[in-house]
């Protein structure tokens, strides 16, 4: 009896167990169904614009005349006149009379001169008449050949040469009264006067400053790295400056005239030069003024190239870019690296028109992942609402 409780027993609990777990079991409410989430990236695109392109080399100056000239005094006097454009920052023009020395000791020199002119040529032309007598009078006397102490051919060339050195003296004269007006070289800009009216000047004595208004001059620092982006190193490239002029940007058209043929010791840039017709606007007033002293930034205009492209650097790596393809999945193209223009990079080769280039940053990118954009993700989620919208209404229909 007792060994049949022990059998019987156990098969009870156990029974017991099984059926209160099924009861509990049909108690338990079936958990509720979430809706499937979709853990496709989302990312953000660019599209890609491919055209010509035209290269251009960045630089940097001061605007400098291409002449400049000290003005010195070449003769002794008193500073008798003055002209009234001949004052700092005046524009004076071609022979234009700037200042005058007091011309009347040269006036007398002059005089002088042409007077011991006048006598050297009378003196010459009676030793030529006296040279004519006594050539007939040794005819006369003799056939003999003459000499040429007998025709008084020394005495003429001694005349002859006190004529020359007379006439000389002349146009010593000359040139130093000529000398006492001081004139523009050429059309310039007063950057400085020395003289007043009424000073004394020496010969070498500083009277003041003239910059050239025809043409001004920039030198370009260029990186030797960047001359071959230029046609022929920068020969006869256009290039547009860029400054403040009142208070407005403003642009002016130049062109490189030279290279400077060497490298900077301390920078060790090359030099390109470039040069501005009428900087000041005087003969042709279509450009606002581009001052001496101003700095201006450049940009030196060089190769075209048919087909290419920028995009930020920080989105190339290994000459690789990632785009997303028309399955929307990311897709890595080489691309062929033209040139670094400081937070950019040109692509020459490798992307075409309408390429949606990836801008945002992916935790793990992996070739071929799908991806999404955030228009296509807001477009879904609406589909879904709609379609639950849908169905909540129609078994609510059907309810009814």
């Amino acid at each position: 009896m007792t060994r049949k409780k022990q059998i019987i027993i156990p098969i009870i609990i156990l029974v017991s167990g099984i059926l209160i777990f099924m009861a509990l079991s049909s108690m338990k409410k079936p958990p509720e169904e979430k809706p499937e989430v979709d853990n496709t990236p989302i990312v953000a695109v660019e599209p890609v614009s491919v055209g010509p392109m035209h290269l251009k080399v960045g630089s940097h100056g001061v605007v400098v005349p291409k002449y400049e000239t000290e003005l010195v005094a070449q003769v002794n006097g008193q500073i008798v006149e003055l002209s009234s454009a001949f004052v700092r920052g005046g524009f004076v023009e071609k022979g234009q009379l700037l200042a005058r020395i007091d011309p009347s000791d040269y006036e007398a020199a002059l005089i002088d001169a042409e007077a011991n002119l006048a006598s050297s040529q009378a003196s010459l032309e009676t030793e030529r008449a006296q040279g004519k007598v006594a050539e007939s009078e040794w005819r006369k006397i003799t056939d003999a050949l003459p000499t040429e102490l007998s025709l008084r051919k020394p005495q003429l060339a001694q005349e002859l040469a006190h004529v020359k050195a007379a006439e000389a003296r002349v146009l010593r004269a000359k040139r130093d009264l000529e000398r006492t007006e001081i004139r523009a070289p050429y059309d310039a800009m007063i950057e400085m006067r020395s003289i007043g009216l009424g000073s004394y000047v020496g010969t070498g004595s500083a009277v003041g400053k003239l910059l050239g208004t025809a043409i001004a001059e920039v030198r370009l620092p260029v990186a030797d790295n960047q001359l071959q982006f230029l046609i022929e190193e920068g020969k006869a490239a256009s290039v547009t400056l860029k400054g403040t002029f009142a208070g407005q940007e403003t642009q002016w058209q130049a062109q490189i005239a030279r290279g400077e043929g060497v490298v900077d010791n301390t920078s060790r840039m090359s030099y390109l030069v470039a040069e501005i017709k009428d900087p000041y606007a005087l003969t042709d007033s279509s450009h606002k003024p581009l001052r001496f002293g101003a700095y201006v930034n450049a940009d030196i205009y060089g190769l075209i190239l048919a087909s290419a492209t920028t995009v930020p650097r920080y989105l190339v790596e290994n000459e690789r870019i990632a785009i997303l393809d028309s399955d929307s999945k990311l897709r890595y193209v080489s691309v062929d690296i033209i040139r670094q223009d400081g937070a950019s990079l040109v692509i020459g080769g490798g992307l075409n028109q309408g390429d949606r280039l990836i801008v945002s940053a992916l935790d793990y990118p992996v070739d071929g992942m799908a991806l999404a954009l955030e228009s296509d993700k807001q477009d879904s989620e609406e589909s879904s609402e709609n379609s639950g919208e849908t169905q909540v209404a129609s078994v609510t229909a059907a309810v009814e």
